[in-house]
């Protein structure tokens, strides 16, 4: 009975040891070989259509999933012309690139201010992942470094990329109250420096401006 309980038991040892040994590997791999975050994002150029003048919505052919191609006309504002007979001026609302519509804000017929938001468009074929690496870790990353990416919304799937571009301030420094270092009691953060990554290809994947993305970049 004693030999078969130290049997059982060697086996047990045997197998945590493996399974350690292995779960090490795998932690030493990962670390050495990559560095992978969860601060990342799908990112493309958005564009936000504004009114060009004071004035009617004349006219306004625009809805959410709608494509355009640039200079496409897609509204008509009708602003009042200059002396007592002039007749009105319609202003075309144009496209300044290709674009789909992912916001649609413009009420056709409503009055409208000039630089008042009508409309946000994306270039859904030419996104990217932007992801936040620590500032520690930044000398790690080289332009046309490989990564993978990995989307929450698509799980199963997983999109290959490349470093394309290192950005040259961190996160923080665009935010409308920066942080300083003026009062005694300050602690050190650490801050995140945005990489722009390329997708080699969208399989196929619906991808969408903001979605959360982790991302593993080959060292």
């Amino acid at each position: 009975m004693n030999t078969k309980r130290l049997l059982v038991l060697n086996i047990i040892i045997l197998i945590i040891l493996v399974g350690g040994g292995f779960a090490a590997y795998s932690y030493y791999n990962r670390t050495v070989n990559y560095l992978s975050t969860d601060n990342a994002q799908i990112s493309g150029q958005q564009v936000t259509i504004m009114a060009p003048a004071n004035g009617k919505l004349f006219d306004w052919n625009a809805k959410v999933g709608d494509h355009f191609s640039k200079d496409d006309q897609i509204g008509t504002i009708l602003s009042a012309g200059t002396g007592t007979t002039a007749t009105p001026t319609q202003i075309p609302v144009t496209l300044p690139s290709n674009g789909t519509v992912v916001q649609n804000n413009a009420v056709k017929d409503s009055f409208v201010a000039a630089g008042m938001p009508l409309a946000i468009v994306y270039d859904l074929d030419h996104l990217w992942v932007t992801a936040n690496i620590e500032e520690t870790s930044i000398d790690e990353i080289a332009v046309n470094q490989d990564v993978d990416v990995y989307i929450d919304a698509f799980p199963n799937t997983t999109l290959k990329g490349k470093v394309a571009q290192i950005g040259l301030a961190t996160s923080g420094t665009f935010s409308l109250l920066p942080s300083t270092n003026s009062t005694g009691n300050y602690t050190k953060v650490t801050q995140v420096i945005p990489v722009k990554i390329s997708l080699d290809d969208y399989k196929g994947l619906q991808l969408a401006p903001g979605m959360n993305v982790t991302v593993r970049i080959h060292k």
